[in-house]
């Protein structure tokens, strides 16, 4: 039959999944890292995934699809014993996380998270996000917060934090980065890498997209050597 369907352009979508979580049917997973239409006859058309799409990569459509198919919905939420997001991943769930200040740890713990978001590696943060808005942006090798013993108190404290490994990750950060810097009012950035040969690539990465932003933003890259030293 011929009726109205979501639409998913995977080129803009960048497998965010609030898309997946939005819709209530089960109809989008995600897979290999993009938002798919994976049922159609879970989607009733109404669009509940459209708003939360950071990258509007969501449309309408009129098609030849399955007819919607309510019974199928319910007996399909019913075989599931466990409550899993429709993603499948509650990590790529984005929120902002309130540190309170000056509180008293109990003992045997060294220190409090600064990490005031969520998700924080490159490949599963949104590219519009309201902790985005006046932010001070770190994008940090992830290396660098186990080598370097007083990581969140000089670094992320104050930061929204990206991380990344540009060795074992595949392919370029500086697009989505550009897409980040460009599209949202950030006030400055730090880069954070480690002394390794390989670690540049971030540091490229994120230098490329202040660049292609088109923004005059203050910056500073700091390197940390292999054994936890900042290096001069």
């Amino acid at each position: 039959m011929i009726r109205k369907i979501i639409r998913i352009d995977e080129e803009k979508c960048n497998g965010c999944g609030a898309c997946a979580t939005a819709c209530h049917e089960g109809a989008i997973e995600m897979i290999n890292g993009k938002a798919k239409l994976t049922k159609e006859n879970y989607c009733d058309g109404l669009g509940d995934c459209l708003p939360v799409c950071p990258t509007n990569a969501i449309s309408f459509e009129e098609r030849e699809a399955e007819a919607y198919d309510g019974n199928a919905v319910i007996k399909a939420k019913s075989r599931k014993t466990a409550q899993v997001l429709p993603c499948g991943c509650p990590g790529t769930q984005s929120k902002s996380i309130k540190r309170e200040l000056n509180i008293t740890l109990p003992r045997g713990i060294g220190t409090v998270s600064q990490l005031s978001q969520w998700p924080c590696q490159i490949k599963l943060v949104p590219i519009n996000a309201p902790y985005f808005d006046g932010a001070n942006l770190l994008i940090a090798a992830d290396c660098t917060a186990y080598a370097y013993g007083n990581f969140h108190n000089e670094f992320i404290r104050n930061h929204i934090t990206l991380i990344g490994c540009p060795k074992l990750d595949d392919g370029d950060y500086s697009e989505k980065l550009t897409q980040i810097i460009k599209n949202n009012d950030v006030k400055s950035v730090k880069i954070v890498r480690m002394e390794v040969p390989c670690c540049s690539g971030i540091e490229y990465a994120a230098k490329k997209a202040i660049q292609e932003s088109g923004k005059f933003i203050p910056w500073q890259v700091v390197t940390i050597s292999t054994d936890g030293k900042i290096v001069e």
